[in-house]
């Protein structure tokens, strides 16, 4: 069992770090948030079933779930809006629209292709908005090898796209 003082701990413990584990499969702040916190209200409500020395390795799994069900449901509710033929709220054309599809999915392509840590630095500084000090702090690295792994990432970028 798992008392509240114990849940409160894996909490302040590990929030962030599935919150971040989700946020760098997703690339968005909300969903990721969102996720984390279904994860750890499902932890809270099977409480009474749970040991304390199991639950990181729980946390990362129900996160991997979690996430991949959302996933689903989005594709889900994407192809049903395109089966009725549903239009978003926007102005582009579909040559536009398909343009920009591609390009979405050849960015997330590129990011996938750079080396975990890289690929870390370059979504904090840039989707998160995080400066070089805060990053290097976070990850108790040097400001020179964050400013290193978001120049080599930009830098694949720039040929993947340019």
């Amino acid at each position: 069992m798992l008392s509240k003082e114990e849940f409160k701990e894996v909490f302040e413990l590990n929030f962030d770090a599935i919150r971040d584990f989700i946020f760098y499969r997703c690339g968005n702040k909300e969903t990721a948030l969102d996720i984390t916190q279904d994860v750890f209200l499902r932890i809270w409500e099977k409480r009474e079933s749970l040991k304390g020395d199991c639950i990181k390795p729980l946390l990362y799994k129900m996160a991997t779930d979690s996430y991949i069900n959302h996933y689903k449901k989005e594709l889900c509710r994407l192809n049903y809006r395109q089966s009725f033929g549903e239009e978003d709220d926007n102005d582009l054309s579909p040559e536009e629209e398909m343009i920009f599809r591609e390009s979405v999915v050849a960015y997330t392509e590129t990011l996938k292709q750079l080396p975990k840590t890289q690929r870390k630095v370059y979504l904090m500084s840039r989707e998160n908005g995080m400066k070089y000090r805060e990053i290097a702090e976070r990850l108790h690295v040097s400001v020179k090898t964050v400013e290193k792994h978001v120049s080599t990432a930009l830098r694949l970028l720039r040929t993947k796209f340019l």
